[in-house]
């Protein structure tokens, strides 16, 4: 089981590297192009055996704690069976 975690910044953050891209993609012709948020995400492989409810406890704990600053980021969590 393999668990992937998605951390970005919250909507009231200033993304000046979204902003960045959204004003190249703009400069390019992408005119359509109204927001630009960039994040990163994190491939957890979870051992063999392990109860799926456990695991998406240990996730949401791992994700909360040590993956994100919950001041500025939210994060999600998504199971890949």
């Amino acid at each position: 089981m393999k668990a992937r975690v998605y951390v970005s910044f919250k909507r009231t953050v200033l993304d000046p590297q979204g902003q960045t891209v959204r004003g190249a993609l703009r400069s390019l012709g992408h005119s359509s192009i109204a927001e630009v948020r960039q994040g990163k995400f994190f491939d957890i492989d979870i051992a063999p055996g392990a109860e799926r409810e456990q695991a998406q406890r240990e996730m949401d704990q791992i994700a909360r704690e040590v993956l994100t600053n919950p001041v500025i980021e939210d994060y999600r969590v998504e199971f890949l069976d």
